[in-house]
């Protein structure tokens, strides 16, 4: 499919709720924010094993953001990207694969978290990965950290994920599978490209990211879980559903 049909002046009602509830629940975090209540802490996505992990932050982590900033590119990617699939296959289908391709993302990056805490507490001595565990929420909560490893550990644990992204970049991919032609046009440099290669190249860079460790606090393998499972979603989809695209 290499065309699409989607009206400019009305916006489908799972994106547009979307946006109204994580624009609610940002404005919901600066209030309580002045009133000492830590919102994304709550609601965050924290590692499994922190004493402040809940199964529900699978879910609620979607609606958190960091900032403005990070609202606003993320709900720009799903107004962009996601009203286009919402119109295609309509207001369930793309509900059910926004919520699988967010909650798979926030699997995906717990499990690859689990491997990095196993790896870096393997290097730490058991008395430093104890102290982590007993006192470092309270470091965290004061704008500290501890320095290397120890620090890298901490920030596992207890530093919340937040942000839609995961499921936005399931968007993205399910864009580039269902309009692999689709010219999109870059802002930095100001060329074309068709989304089956800008969505190829942004994997790429996700993938290195993540590897890496570049990119400060972004979390590239909650993005790369997020095409991930939206891959399979539309795989899975397309084998089962006659005409799906």
């Amino acid at each position: 499919m290499q065309n699409f049909r989607t009206s400019s002046n009305t916006l489908p009602p799972v994106v547009k709720n979307l946006i109204i509830i994580n624009v609610i629940m940002l404005l919901a975090t600066y209030v309580l924010n002045m009133r000492g209540i830590d919102l994304a802490n709550i609601l965050g996505l924290h590692y499994f094993n922190s004493p402040d992990f809940e199964p529900y932050q699978l879910v609620t982590h979607m609606f958190m953001h960091g900032g403005f900033m990070h609202l606003l590119f993320n709900m720009f990617a799903l107004w962009m990207f996601g009203r286009v699939l919402e119109n295609v296959w309509g207001p369930k289908r793309f509900f059910i694969f926004y919520f699988v391709t967010g909650i798979g993302a926030a699997v995906f990056y717990s499990f690859v978290n689990y491997i990095e805490f196993q790896y870096i507490a393997a290097k730490l001595t058991p008395e430093v990965v104890q102290d982590v565990m007993a006192h470092g929420a309270d470091i965290i909560s004061q704008g500290q950290n501890y320095v290397g490893q120890a620090g890298k550990l901490n920030s596992i644990l207890n530093v919340p994920t937040v942000g839609a992204s995961g499921a936005v970049f399931g968007i993205l991919l399910g864009f580039g599978m269902l309009f692999p032609n689709t010219e999109l046009m870059l802002l930095f440099p100001p060329i074309p490209i068709k989304a089956k290669y800008f969505v190829a190249g942004y994997g790429a860079i996700e993938l290195y990211s993540g590897l890496t460790n570049s990119g400060g606090n972004i979390a590239h393998f909650a993005h790369l879980g997020g095409m991930l499972f939206g891959f399979l979603m539309i795989k899975y989809w397309n084998r089962h559903t006659n005409n799906f695209y």
